[in-house]
């Protein structure tokens, strides 16, 4: 498959999307690109938020992932599920009690307006950099095995693709994002699909033969015990996953925008619930089929390519597809999975930050309908700029495989949240507001200065995914330090 066809493909897969906006984006209001107008059905909500939640970095790194850590992700994965459970039962019903467009409006309600400002950027700096990483990663898989070859720059494949997904967004927001994210889940999972069975095919072997191989059980290790300072344990890996999905989901306007827009909370709940069975299932999946990219890769003597002279596993996984003659089928589906697991989780991103910046920093709810239409549309311009600035900046600092990138940053940025919600939640002290903001701070500045400490200087132990509910836990205590009790 030439690069010609590829984006001939991306062509026909866009136009699908523009069609998809025209029908839900005739009423171009206010009300329906950040809330849908409530009517969403919790099903369809459900199935789309499984492919923003996998994205690309799921759909290439994660099967890239597992040379190097085996099944280990699962372990956090299972505490994903927990992460939801909490999500469904103890926020969804805040949000919609006080009916809030954006989830930090809860903050304003609850200490004031340094406390919101504080949840407010806290997100947007995570969705940022975390929108980034995913966009990082499918824009260096059409770099390399697309635009290369015609000698585009980076930058260029970067913008063109931010283009694209401002345009099919820009009218309907979370209303046609709901639509969009349950056909590219769709392409997705259909695409991890048949390459399972196109690869198998070529290594004539059966799935029960696959999941009863010796080679197989190489790379299968899942649950890891034995030592306790290494970053993959399960206890840290488990409760790293329970507090990512709190933070990243259930503290994250992105996610809950489209839990929000359902018709009531029980719908919100049932979407919530289904919506994680079904994502653990799949992420076993991709953790099958990385497996069976590097079985693959090792039979037919398959290099791992390379990114500025240095091995990028994630990219085996459109090398294989791409280059190793399995056939036009897994070529064109995977590149639909890719295009797919790209805009799925882009678009939501960017919908979410133009819903936060407009409800959060410039108070487009207090304006006229036609006021608040205008700043919405130029705030949607800005953030979109603004992605192409980070996701270049990623090429030339990003040393790691992506999806632990990207865990990491969360564990930075997503822990004044946690706090946060928890005193909330869980106290009934109100704080001094005005200091809010250096809690938070000095939080994150000391989680910065533990995640940096070498493994030597603290016996061996490595610091891993608890990072986030430690930073999360001295919010809390910093909040508790500033508390003022209710009269």
């Amino acid at each position: 498959m030439n690069a010609s066809h590829i984006l001939l493909l991306i062509g026909g897969y866009f136009i699908l999307l523009l069609l998809i906006s025209y029908f839900t984006g005739k009423n171009d209001s206010n009300e329906d690109f950040f809330k849908a107008g409530k009517q969403s059905p919790w099903y369809l909500v459900a199935f789309g938020m499984v492919g923003a939640s996998l994205s690309g970095v799921t759909f290439i790194s994660v099967p890239g992932w597992v040379d190097a850590s085996q099944f280990s992700y699962m372990q956090v994965v299972f505490g994903y599920f927990l992460g939801y459970l909490i999500t469904a039962y103890v926020l969804l019903p805040i949000y919609y009690r006080q009916n809030v467009t954006s989830i930090y409006e809860y903050l304003d309600n609850r200490f004031g307006f340094v406390s919101y400002k504080v949840g407010a950027i806290s997100f947007f700096i995570s969705r940022v950099l975390g929108a980034a990483f995913r966009l990082f990663l499918v824009a260096i898989v059409l770099q390399q095995f697309v635009f290369d070859s015609w000698n585009v720059p980076f930058e260029i494949t970067v913008t063109l693709s931010i283009l694209l997904i401002w345009i099919y967004t820009f009218k309907g927001g979370i209303k046609t994002i709901v639509w969009t994210d349950t056909l590219q889940t769709m392409f997705m999972l259909v695409s991890v699909g048949l390459s399972i069975y196109f690869i198998l095919n070529k290594l004539e072997w059966s799935f029960s033969d696959f999941l009863m191989s010796q080679e197989l059980s190489a790379y299968s290790k899942t649950i890891f015990t034995d030592n306790f300072f290494a970053k993959n344990h399960l206890i840290k890996s488990f409760l790293g996953g329970m507090f990512v999905t709190i933070c990243m989901t259930g503290l994250d306007q992105d996610m809950m925008q489209k839990n929000l827009t359902c018709k009531n909370l029980k719908d919100a709940q049932k979407n919530m619930v289904s919506f994680s069975v079904v994502l653990v299932l799949v992420t076993f999946v991709f953790m099958l089929l990385g497996a069976l990219l590097f079985i693959y890769a090792e039979k037919f003597q398959i290099a791992i390519p390379l990114m500025d002279g240095a091995p990028k596993s994630d990219l085996l996984f459109p090398e294989i597809a791409l280059n190793s003659g399995l056939g036009i089928t897994v070529a064109i589906t995977f590149m639909l999975g890719l295009i797919a697991a790209a805009y799925s989780s882009a678009d939501s991103a960017l919908t979410s930050l133009t819903t936060s910046f407009c409800v959060d920093f410039l108070g487009t709810e207090k304006k006229s309908e036609k006021e608040a239409k205008a700043t919405r549309r130029n705030t949607h311009v800005g953030m979109s700029i603004l992605l192409i600035l980070v996701v270049v900046s990623f090429k030339y600092i990003l040393d790691r495989n992506v999806i632990d990138g990207l865990l990491t940053v969360a564990s930075y940025t997503y822990g004044p949240l946690l706090g946060l919600f928890s005193f909330g939640i869980f106290t009934n002290y109100q704080v001094k507001d005005n200091y809010v903001w250096l809690v938070a701070l000095l939080s994150a500045v000391v989680i910065v200065i533990l995640g940096k400490i070498p493994a030597e200087n603290l016996g061996g132990y490595v610091f891993g995914y608890e990072l986030l509910p430690i930073n999360g836990l001295l919010t809390f205590i910093g909040l508790w330090f500033i508390r003022k009790k209710i009269p």
